[in-house]
């Protein structure tokens, strides 16, 4: 059988990342401190580097963004509904539980 090694391994010790501090702690953080990166997928070695080092700089790039705030918004009118339309399931569920006549107190 005919094959070719054609794997690459790209291993990057992030811990040695130049950047500012609060970059550096987010790539690190969603990262870890070291990132290894495999790619078996095209038959040429030099093509499986590039998109190796293409994985890498979309990865790094994606980690030190960071994220958008959350803005806080409305509840939609659909969970409000299924929010109430539970809990008057969950009362009459509750209400089969009581002796007969004993009323709320």
């Amino acid at each position: 059988m005919n094959t070719t090694d054609s794997r690459v391994e790209l291993a990057v010790d992030l811990t040695a990342v130049v950047a500012p501090d609060a970059v550096a702690e987010r790539v690190r953080a969603a990262l870890g401190d070291v990132l290894r990166i495999v790619v078996t997928t095209e038959r040429s070695q030099l093509r499986n580097r590039e998109i190796a080092l293409q994985r890498l700089v979309d990865r790094v790039d994606r980690a030190a963004r960071p994220r958008r705030a959350r803005r806080p918004t409305r509840p939609t009118s659909g969970s409000v509904r299924r929010r109430l339309d539970a809990k008057r399931r969950r009362s009459r569920l509750k209400a089969t539980r009581r002796e007969p006549g004993d009323e709320a107190g």
